[in-house]
């Protein structure tokens, strides 16, 4: 039996996975991650989704929100970004301000989790499954700051863990082994678009009745194919621009590699976060006369 060709993660979390009759797919992915049952009441509005042509440059961003009122992002990020790092601690802090009102008690403060699905080498590490909370260490003692009874019942937790945002990031370029656990099977789906006919993971089973690309209307295919198209172009000229010498950090040279982006219709702020020469820098720039 041919096996099913099942749609991208990253399509189908800006365009099917939003749809509450699919929220099971994403609480899914949260159970295999948290160890969590999570489940989403609404979708909350993301920062920027577009669906024109050059959507294939721009990130995907969900938020969703559980039964308890806490706040779960999934960001999906193809192209490289110089400044990931930080957009990470700027959206989880948009999201908990976003979500207390003025004259509210900080009781009244939801968790966050911060969900990064990665599809370009950020940082250095060979893991493909990144975990971080927040403990305070002892800078003498090395130990870690508790919380008393009173704090606990009050807060309803059992330490600061479980009250400071909770980061995942998922580094899908370095999964290179057999899918064996529930969260390999995540994996093989999130870079190979493959699920096990037999998979009992979390969500995947729905997703694989779900997300078949034969599903698909022939214009919703057409758009499928035309956004996988344009991700193997802009993969191309990344790996051109790192075997010509980007990753040594060269002025010279990473000018040439923007000049190369700008040439096939990348646009400049994408440029820039590829290649770290400012929008001021390329608005310099000019284009060879024919």
């Amino acid at each position: 039996m041919t096996d099913k060709r099942i749609i991208s993660f990253d399509w189908a979390v800006k365009r099917m996975l939003r749809d509450k009759a699919n929220f099971g797919i994403l609480e899914g992915l949260f159970q295999v991650l948290t160890g969590r049952q999570m489940r989403i009441v609404e979708i909350l509005e993301s920062e920027a989704n577009q669906q024109d042509a050059t959507d294939k440059f721009n990130r995907v961003d969900i938020k969703a929100k559980d039964e308890n009122g806490e706040i779960i992002i999934v960001e999906v990020q193809v192209s490289r970004e110089v400044h990931y790092f930080e957009r990470i601690l700027y959206g989880v802090s948009k999201a908990i301000t976003e979500h207390i009102c003025l004259g509210e008690t900080y009781n009244q403060v939801k968790k966050v989790y911060s969900i990064n699905i990665l599809y370009f080498n950020l940082g250095e590490g060979t893991d493909y499954l990144y975990h971080g909370t927040t403990q305070f260490v002892g800078v003498h003692t090395k130990k870690c700051l508790t919380m008393t009874k009173k704090e606990r019942d009050a807060l309803g937790v059992s330490s600061t863990a479980d009250v400071f945002p909770e980061y995942y990031l998922i580094r899908v370029n370095e999964f290179n082994q057999m899918a064996t656990t529930p969260l390999e099977e995540w994996l093989d789906y999130l870079k190979n678009q493959h699920i096990s006919p037999d998979t009992t993971a979390p969500g995947l089973q729905e997703a694989r009745q779900k997300l078949e690309v034969m599903n698909m209307t022939r214009n919703e295919r057409l758009a499928y194919e035309r956004h996988l198209e344009n991700l193997m172009i802009e993969k191309d000229v990344i790996e051109t621009a790192q075997a010509d010498g980007y990753e040594q950090g060269r002025e010279e040279t990473a000018m040439k590699i923007a000049q190369r982006m700008l040439a096939v219709g990348i646009q400049p702020d994408i440029v820039a976060q590829t290649t770290g020469i400012t929008v001021e820098q390329l608005e310099t720039y000019e284009k060879p006369t024919r």
